[in-house]
């Protein structure tokens, strides 16, 4: 194992971490506090994920000498930011996370669950995704209008580099975030210090609470989202690079990993899709043999990043929260507008994919259940009875 290394996978591994966590760290920190987690839970939450990613990619790439890169759920967080507190606070969210992560486990290890996942219509679960994402999308406007000396430098240089290299373009907008924070906010007295006070690694055990508004709000729409934005892609990037991954196992045990990270407030890791396309290029080795060394350093990084996690989610709140938003809808930015493509693209199902995008994005709440599991809900129906009133050849 060892003789397949080499300095160009270590250089991809590093940046894989690099580009994984500052490209979404913010969008995880917006999505744990909207489901009632405390800042200290976030930092907690965002280091156990990140640890756990690191551990999971780690495990799998040593097991099946694939390039196999593991990432939180985005998606997943994008919809905790706009689903609402559920009833019981944040450890009722937690209950949901554990829930989520025995549905990635069985999907793994019962095949006709599997299957049966995989068979929602794509249309709707990118029309969720899409109506999901679309409110955090707007923040970066939303930080112009509430303050243009802040929030406009960020919006600028994002646009600037994702025109030349977008892979780049998040990690420059979070460097211009540092920036406005230490150049353009008054930060009040002694903050430095207790920022000091924070480098020592968060951890906070959350007693989970399983309520049934979180289990249909929280925990089915994250399952969702999760498995065909995240684990499917995954699945399909190591494909397109000729590899030959066995899906089942690789998804039980990114649900075994979600599990062991849902106490410390982590909502959920997966098969990485961005970064699964930098460890198995090309770019990580030219022999496709020993291109899983770039997932393994990869890996050794996102725990490095996990552990300063504390330190992380202080000097976010230093700043208004509506910067941190910004920056978190601009990671975003691309998520949307792929979902939206793919949710529309058919003519077929348009309109019941139009039907989801709305009541999803509407952030609605109906018995204490949030707007995403009713937009599916009912784009099912419309495809339902759309097929009906369809005539019959005979």
């Amino acid at each position: 194992m060892l003789k397949d290394f080499s300095p160009q996978s270590a250089f991809m591994g590093v940046l894989i971490a690099f580009v994984g966590f500052a490209s979404s760290f913010a969008v995880v920190l917006q999505g744990l506090k909207g489901v009632g987690a405390t800042d200290y839970e976030a930092a907690s939450g965002l280091m156990a994920l990140s640890i756990s990613m690191g551990l999971c990619g780690i495990v799998l790439s040593v097991w099946t000498r694939l390039p196999v890169s593991v990432a939180w759920s985005t998606p997943g967080a994008a919809l905790m930011a706009t689903a609402g507190i559920p009833l019981g606070g944040f450890p009722a969210a937690v209950g949901a996370f554990f829930v989520c992560a025995a549905l990635i486990v069985l999907a793994g290890l019962f095949r006709p669950f599997g299957r049966a996942v995989a068979a929602i219509p794509a249309p709707l679960a990118n029309a969720m995704l899409a109506g999901v994402i679309i409110n955090l999308c707007f923040a970066p406007f939303k930080a112009v209008a509430f303050d243009a000396r802040l929030g406009l430098p960020i919006l600028i240089v994002w646009a600037v580099v994702a025109a030349f290299k977008r892979l780049y373009a998040v990690p420059a907008a979070l460097l211009t975030f540092v920036a406005v924070i230490v150049f353009g906010v008054e930060l009040p007295e002694g903050a430095m210090a207790s920022w000091t006070q924070s480098l020592a690694p968060p951890i906070e055990f959350v007693m989970p609470v399983f309520t049934l508004s979180a289990l249909v709000s929280i925990a089915l729409p994250l399952f969702i989202v999760t498995m065909a934005s995240q684990n499917i892609p995954g699945i399909a990037i190591l494909k397109v690079n000729h590899y030959e991954p066995k899906p089942g196992p690789m998804f039980a045990v990114t649900g075994l990993f979600s599990f062991l990270s849902a106490p410390f407030g982590g909502h959920a890791v997966n098969l990485a899709a961005i970064t699964a396309a930098m460890a198995a290029g090309e770019d990580a080795h030219p022999d496709p043999a020993r291109r899983y060394w770039a997932a393994i350093i990869g890996g050794i990084g996102y725990i490095l990043l996990g552990l300063a996690a504390g330190a992380v989610t202080s000097f976010v709140a230093l700043a208004p929260p509506v910067l941190i938003q910004s920056v978190a809808g601009l990671a975003l930015i691309g998520a949307f507008s792929g979902s939206a493509v793919a949710a529309f693209k058919d003519v077929e199902t348009r309109e019941a994919a139009a039907l989801t995008f709305l009541i999803t994005a509407s952030g609605i709440s109906i018995l204490g259940i949030s707007g995403a599991f009713w937009g599916l809900i009912a784009g099912v129906l419309m495809l339902g009875l759309a097929k009906l009133a369809r005539p019959k050849i005979s």
